[in-house]
């Protein structure tokens, strides 16, 4: 008894396991296009963003950081910056530099102690409110987390009603 097998049986086999290669390969591309990608859950973790000893006293003072966000296979640096205050040393607010009207950068005026956007004239007080100009809705609001003398917040700005 011969243990070969004829030309037409291996050819048949061979091609049979190139198929089911390729209909592997186009089966496995066509689930990961159907189902959506992974995302981080907003707001999972808290972040560092600095010292309270950079925060003067009834004085918003602008913190920057780098947040990373994974989506899919596609990771994003995106650039922060928060206003934070404090009136006692203990109780922090952090505002988003970010115009409600149509995200401008605000900035702080010291002189006049308001948040001033160049855009289109939106002005807000020190605590983010709305003062005059076409914003429709104060500043958004950064959670933050003291710890010791560091700062922490959640990266997802919530939205104030105004």
């Amino acid at each position: 008894m011969s243990n070969s097998i004829g030309r037409r049986t291996f050819l048949r086999r061979a091609i049979t396991v190139m198929l089911a290669a390729i209909g592997a390969v186009f089966g496995a591309s066509a689930v990961a296009y159907i189902l959506p990608p992974k995302q981080a859950e907003a707001g999972a973790e808290w972040l560092p963003l600095g010292s309270t000893r950079n925060v003067a006293l009834g004085e918003p003072t602008l913190l920057k950081t780098s947040v990373d966000y994974t989506t899919g296979w596609q990771t994003t640096t995106e650039d922060i910056a928060v206003y934070v205050k404090t009136d006692d040393g203990r109780d922090f607010i952090g505002m988003s530099n970010i115009c409600t009207h149509l995200g401008c950068r605000v900035r702080w005026v010291e002189d006049r102690r308001q948040f001033y956007c160049p855009c289109h004239a939106g002005v807000y007080d020190e605590n983010g409110n709305v003062v005059s100009g076409p914003p429709p809705r104060p500043l958004d609001r950064y959670e933050l987390d003291v710890e010791g003398d560091e700062i922490e917040f959640q990266p997802t700005p919530i939205r104030v009603q105004g």
